[in-house]
C-alpha cells in the first residue's frame, strides 16, 4: 500500500492554492466545493460590504472558507497518514 502524502506538504499546498489539498488527499469533489463556496463567499461580501471596508474585509468571506479548507485539508492528511503509519508499524 502506498503511504499517504506528508501532511506538511498538503498543508504547504493547501495555503497556496485553495481546494488542491483536498485533491492531493483523494477529495477532488469536497476541493471544488470549497474553491465554490470560497468564490461565491467572496463575491457576496465584495458586493456588500460598506464602501468603506479594505478589501480584505470585502472578501472576507471567501478567505474563511478558504482558512476552512486549509484546515480541512490538513486534518485528512493528519488522520491519513497516522492511520497509515499505525497499520504498518512493526510489530
Amino acid at each position: 500500500m502506498k503511504p499517504p502524502l506528508n501532511p506538511y506538504l498538503v498543508l504547504a499546498v493547501a495555503v497556496i492554492l485553495p481546494g488542491v489539498g483536498q485533491v492531493l488527499n483523494r477529495q477532488p469533489v469536497r476541493g471544488l466545493i470549497f474553491v465554490c463556496f470560497a468564490i461565491l463567499l467572496g463575491g457576496f461580501t465584495l458586493k456588500t460590504a460598506a464602501p468603506d471596508v479594505s478589501f480584505v474585509g470585502k472578501i472576507a468571506g471567501g478567505l474563511f472558507v478558504w482558512a476552512m479548507a486549509v484546515l480541512d485539508a490538513y486534518k485528512t492528511a493528519r488522520i491519513r497518514h497516522a492511520l497509515w503509519s499505525h497499520a504498518n508499524a512493526p510489530r
